[in-house]
C-alpha cells in the first residue's frame, strides 16, 4: 500500500541521505529477520513523547491551570491521547548532514548506522500491506496549531532537534480499546493510562515489517568505538548475506577533530 500523507507532513528530498543507528542486538536481527522494527511510542525514554505540553495545550484549549476542573479537562484529554498514542510504532533515523559524536553516543556508541536515502526508505514502506506514514519531525511548538494526534506523534521537543528525525510510522488500532484506561475507580481521568486497566496483552510492544533489504541499505558505517572484533563481525554479516554495499569504520575514529582525548572519553575510557 503506498505511503499515506498526514495533516502537516513535511518531507526531505527523495535524494536526501538517511542513517538509522543502532547498537549490535538490534544489526544482528536486521541483517537474520531482513525486517524493519517498530517501537511503540509509548516506549521511548521520553515519557512526553507524542503527548501535547501543557505550555500549548492551555492556551491553545483556553484552560485556566489553577482552576481544578480545567486541570482534570487536560488530564483528561492528556490522559486520551497517551492511550491513542500506543497504536502508533515508530521507526527514526536520521537526517544525516555530518557524523557527530554524540548520535554515535547516544544511539550505537558501539555499533551500527545503515545508510539509505529518504526515498529507498519510502519505497520500502510502498510495500508494505498495511498503510505507513513518514516525514521529518518538526521540534518546539512553534508550528503547532489544533488539538491533533498526528501532530504530536510527529513533535519532539526542542533540546532534541540535533537529530533531524526522519520518522517512519505505522498506526495499528486495538479494535478491543475502550479509550478509558487513563479513569480510576473514582471516575478521576489521570495522564497515562493506569495498571489497574491494563490494555489487552495482545497488543505488542513493536511491529516488525519484512522489507527488501539489498533495496533499502546502500551502506553500512561502523562506530569509531568499534573493536576489530566487532568491525569483522559486520563485514561477516555483509558477506553471509551476499549484500554488496560497502562497508566503513566512521570518519570520526581516524579525524584529528575531536582530540584523541575527547574519543577516548567518547568511548567510555578515561
Amino acid at each position: 500500500m503506498p505511503v499515506q500523507p498526514y495533516v502537516d507532513q513535511l518531507e526531505p528530498q527523495k535524494e536526501a541521505v538517511i542513517w538509522r543507528f543502532m547498537d549490535m542486538r538490534k544489526f544482528r536481527d536486521l541483517m537474520a529477520s531482513e525486517e524493519l522494527y517498530f517501537c511503540r511510542a509509548d516506549l521511548f525514554d521520553d515519557t512526553t513523547e507524542g503527548l501535547p505540553r501543557d505550555e500549548y495545550a492551555l492556551p491553545i484549549l483556553g484552560l485556566n491551570p489553577y482552576d481544578v476542573k480545567d486541570q482534570l479537562e487536560l488530564d483528561n484529554l492528556v490522559g486520551s491521547i497517551a492511550q491513542f498514542r500506543e497504536s502508533y510504532y515508530i521507526s527514526s533515523w536520521y537526517l544525516f548532514r555530518t557524523e557527530t559524536l554524540k548520535m554515535w553516543n547516544d544511539h550505537a556508541r558501539e555499533g551500527v548506522a545503515i545508510c539509505s536515502r529518504y526515498e529507498l526508505l519510502k519505497s520500502a514502506l510502498d510495500a508494505l500491506l498495511g498503510a505507513a506514514h513518514v516525514g521529518l519531525v518538526r521540534y518546539g511548538i512553534q508550528h503547532l496549531t489544533g488539538f491533533n494526534t498526528l501532530r504530536f506523534i510527529t513533535t519532539k521537543q526542542e533540546k532534541y532537534k540535533d537529530e533531524c528525525e526522519v520518522r517512519a510510522f505505522l498506526n495499528v488500532v486495538d479494535p478491543l480499546e475502550t479509550g478509558n484506561r487513563h479513569i480510576d475507580e473514582h471516575n478521576v481521568p489521570h495522564r497515562a493510562p493506569l495498571d489497574s486497566n491494563p490494555r489487552h496483552e495482545w497488543v505488542p510492544k513493536c511491529k516488525r515489517r519484512r522489507i527488501d533489504l539489498k533495496a533499502l541499505v546502500p551502506g553500512v558505517v561502523i562506530s569509531p568505538c568499534a573493536s576489530e572484533e566487532l568491525c569483522n563481525e559486520v563485514k561477516l554479516w555483509v558477506k553471509l548475506k551476499n549484500h554488496s554495499y560497502p562497508v566503513r569504520v566512521s570518519e570520526l575514529k581516524s579525524s584529528l577533530t575531536p582530540a584523541p582525548e575527547d574519543l577516548m572519553k567518547f568511548c567510555g575510557g578515561k
